[in-house]
């Protein structure tokens, strides 16, 4: 059975450690993020917080599929891709019609219209903006353990079949055309090294028991399967920083009166026109207001 190795010893992780980290691993591993499996080099890599941390050198690993991004993405990189580099894309695509609202410098308004979706922008007759897409997925013997991230191109979402060994589209189409649900099964994910480039192709191991199908829900609902299948980007290469800016300090209003108070507060200074001096009249005395009624009436 595939599995990323914890223990150099190849010991087996007991149910008592088993997702239960202390304060002290909490605080030395620091914001890690999430957990995603690498397919670099053809080999399946454990990747926490932008670093290898374990790795399984054969060809096939047992998965549970629990969730996927609802849409293929595109992405686009400007230049050779250098290893280590973890800078994202120059331009991408959450649904693979639009650039994403948050690219600085999109390469077109649409990516069908757009250059670098052309056969032959790329390497070959490979285009230069790439497909992708995210799932979410579980280890065969640890159903209820950690979700993993799992990022597959193109070549592993497409292409063709080969006997009981398909890209993953065409092996959800299988299981669909069965009546048999993705997080259903074990699928074993295996790299074909047939071709010029390592590709995944899956297949259908066996059923999950109806304990297992339960676990795999509930981890296929949970907030680390929801992250591992959401559209998220790095800022790309060579990116400037963004400003450090402080607010400015709100300097103190002069007293106001009782009925212009309130507008002190949090404003912009407004020139305020100014007040004509009214002429000081002397108060009347009684006689003098009661003659005025007087005349008044008259």
């Amino acid at each position: 059975m595939s599995e990323l190795t914890l223990f150099k010893s190849g010991a087996a992780l007991p149910d008592y450690l088993r997702n239960a980290p202390d304060e002290l691993t909490k605080r030395l591993a620091g914001n890690s993020g999430g957990k995603s499996i690498s397919l670099e080099g053809g080999v399946f890599r454990m990747i926490v917080g932008g670093e290898e941390i374990a790795k399984n050198e054969d060809r096939g690993m047992n998965v549970v599929i629990v969730n996927a991004a609802q849409h293929v993405a595109r992405a686009y990189y400007e230049g050779k891709y250098v290893k280590g580099e973890s800078a994202g894309p120059t331009c991408a695509s959450g649904d693979g019609k639009i650039p994403d609202a948050s690219i600085a410098e999109p390469q077109s308004s649409s990516c069908a219209t757009c250059k670098n979706n052309i056969a032959g922008s790329g390497e070959g007759n490979s285009r230069a903006c790439r497909y992708n897409q995210r799932f979410a997925v579980l280890l065969e013997n640890d159903l209820d353990g950690n979700v993993y991230r799992l990022q597959l191109p193109a070549t592993s979402l497409f292409g063709n079949t080969v006997g009981d060994k398909m890209p993953l589209q065409a092996y959800a189409k299988f299981l669909s055309g069965h009546g048999v649900p993705m997080s259903g099964v074990v699928t074993e994910a295996r790299f074909d090294t047939s071709g010029a480039v390592a590709v995944l192709k899956f297949r259908a191991v066996r059923p999950l028991t109806q304990p297992e199908l339960t676990v795999a829900r509930a981890q296929g609902a949970s907030d680390d399967a929801k992250s591992a299948v959401e559209f998220k980007l790095a800022p790309p290469k060579d990116a400037p920083a963004l400003p450090l800016t402080f607010a400015k300090p709100v300097k103190a209003a002069a007293p106001a009166e009782e009925d212009e108070a309130e507008d002190v507060v949090a404003k912009e200074p407004v020139k305020r026109p100014s007040k004509k001096t009214e002429p000081v009249v002397a108060p009347k005395d009684v006689a003098s207001v009661l003659e005025d009624w007087g005349t008044d009436d008259e």
